[in-house]
């Protein structure tokens, strides 16, 4: 177990990015063969618009690195957070570890985000991309990603899980965000059974129709046990999805001035955290 752990603390940076662009790649290219819905777009401009933003994300993560790396040490010299206090083999504390990062970086951060006005804004253009495709696994505004980036030292701080764990999750994560946003046919059969325990391109899907309630369901990253446990949980014919956001101009969707904006638009108007219904669609 030492020297599967060794092997991602190991890992160089290259290899880090071959990964999110080989599994990237791999997605996208089912898509053409087995689409969920035939998309009438230009897919590569539609990718570059979104790969502009993993960049972004990418570069914030390079910069949180220092503190994530600091906090890992600091939580292990002091014998701080829930994995120092307990005795437990290595493969249940990573297995503990994934969960936690998973549900607290990924399920409450996601949930806070649609909840709390000032953050949603950022969170928007996630939901603004009305072509749903593996590269929207990579729309995240900057402020988004810091919001989130932030969650999760807030996890290693809690759990005081070692270097190792992190970034083994954050290598196990990347297939899980292009796969369940890749446009892709699944059988009904396996995608369903395969929701009882994880996130799956049916089941997310939901998650990006534009309007409430659907919108405020299905949150999870790579476990579906968290919106099954707190009641956030759909499931229904994934293709009557309609995709982007009622409150938002379609019509930008690929515009980026118009996309990094958003958050700071007074002409965008709502009142998500107040749970009040919001304006249809024409």
């Amino acid at each position: 177990m030492e020297a599967f752990l060794s092997f991602f603390e190991n890992l160089e940076n290259w290899q880090k990015l071959a990964w999110i662009f080989g599994v990237l790649s791999l997605t996208s290219l089912i898509e053409v063969f087995d689409p969920l819905i035939n998309f009438d777009y230009k897919k590569w401009k539609h990718a570059g618009v979104n790969i502009f933003f993993l960049v972004c994300t990418i570069i914030i993560n390079a910069l949180f690195s220092a503190a994530v790396v600091g906090v890992c040490i600091w939580t292990g010299e002091n014998s701080f957070g829930l994995l120092n206090m307990m005795s437990l083999p290595m493969w249940a504390s990573l297995l503990l570890g994934v969960m936690a990062l998973d549900f607290i970086a990924q399920y409450v951060a996601h949930v806070t985000l649609h909840k709390v006005g000032f953050m949603w804004r950022f969170h928007m253009i996630h939901h603004s991309d009305t072509h749903v495709d593996a590269t929207t696994g990579t729309r995240h505004h900057p402020g988004d990603y810091v919001f989130r980036e932030i969650f999760a030292l807030v996890a290693i701080l809690i759990t005081g899980m070692p270097i190792a764990f992190y970034l083994f999750y954050r290598i196990l994560t990347i297939p899980f965000t292009y796969f369940t946003h890749a446009n892709i046919g699944m059988a009904e059969w396996l995608d369903k059974a395969l929701s009882v325990i994880f996130v799956t391109p049916n089941m997310h899907k939901f998650h990006h129709h534009f309007e409430r309630p659907w919108t405020d369901t299905n949150y999870g990253n790579i476990f579906s046990l968290w919106d099954r446990i707190f009641g956030t949980m759909v499931y229904d014919d994934p293709k009557k999805v309609v995709y982007g956001l009622d409150i938002l101009d379609d019509s930008k969707d690929e515009n980026l001035g118009y996309q990094l904006g958003v958050p700071f638009n007074k002409d965008v108007k709502t009142d998500y955290m107040f749970f009040k219904p919001r304006g249809n669609k024409d």
